[in-house]
């Protein structure tokens, strides 16, 4: 069952929704799930880097170029919707963006819980993904900031009490936080020894990889769509080099053998929802299809 069953994703920047979790939303949007990206900053602080296309006509532009790229990107992923929340990329702490004053790590908190709580209640989804409060690995305020505003807009949006005016009350079911899980970096890094190529993965990434092998509680088989993240990848053209190594220098039909599964953590459900038993999930509408069903 998935008539009404909709999953909402919570991105900072255009790429992250093609680096984090892509083929998953695919996999449910094939199922007949509605599927809706919200991206909170318009990724004008991003750098190019690509040289083909790092043009004078490029970086003038950036914000519509970056805004184009996303949606084609979507259209790959198989996103039925793209809500911009509107904010300028803040740009890395202490950086001369991150003072702009519209940008998102500048926005007053309630105003940008508002915009979300709007979003939420316009699309009615039983299943958010957004950003964990562990960020330490990289710490952009952008990613921060998401994460604080997704926590409070999904008890918010049913509260009738709160921003009466983004529409009537919708309680999402789950919320959960994309997973970043070392196993696939290892994973990569052994491919790489094995075909007698140099890994593009150093000594400090394999560190940080073993050291995040497995706070997750939902793991989801993406074995049937892991071209997606290559695809909409290659779609950021100002963001992705398509010479990387880092991402594209396994061969594709054996980067999509390697770890196809991704990994998320439970964060919140609503009381409604049967707490989950022993195991992973494997499916993120566990406990709730038969709710929305209602």
């Amino acid at each position: 069952m998935t008539d009404g069953l909709c999953l909402l994703t919570v991105h900072a920047h255009p790429d992250d929704e093609s680096s984090k979790g892509p083929a998953t939303v695919a996999k449910y949007h094939e199922q007949g799930v509605r599927t809706v990206l919200v991206c909170c900053t318009g990724g004008e602080e991003g750098d190019i880097l690509n040289p083909a296309i790092d043009l004078p006509e490029v970086r003038a532009d950036i914000a519509a170029v970056r805004r184009r790229e996303l949606a084609a990107a979507a259209a790959i992923i198989g996103y039925d919707e793209v809500v911009h929340l509107g904010y300028r990329d803040s740009g890395m702490a202490g950086s001369e963006a991150n003072e702009h004053p519209g940008c998102f790590a500048q926005a007053p908190v309630d105003e940008a819980v508002g915009r979300l709580v709007e979003v939420l209640r316009r699309e009615r989804p039983q299943v958010v993904i957004t950003y964990g409060e562990d960020q330490q690995g990289y710490p952009h305020p952008d990613h921060l900031r998401v994460h604080d505003i997704s926590v409070i807009a999904f008890d918010a949006a049913a509260d009738p009490g709160a921003f009466p005016e983004a529409g009537d009350p919708w309680q999402p079911l789950k919320l959960y936080y994309s997973g970043w899980v070392g196993a696939r970096i290892l994973a990569m890094h052994e491919k790489f020894g094995e075909l007698g190529l140099d890994s593009p993965f150093d000594e400090a990434w394999l560190e940080r990889a073993a050291a995040h092998m497995g706070d997750y509680t939902t793991q989801i088989d993406v074995s049937a769509h892991t071209d997606v993240r290559r695809q909409a990848l290659l779609a950021h053209a100002t963001q992705v080099d398509p010479t990387s190594p880092f991402w594209f220098g396994l061969p594709p039909e054996v980067a999509r053998t390697i770890h196809p599964v991704d990994e998320y953590e439970l964060a919140r459900t609503a009381s409604s929802v049967t707490a989950p038993g022993q195991g992973l999930e494997v499916d993120l509408f566990a406990g709730v299809r038969d709710l929305a069903a209602r």
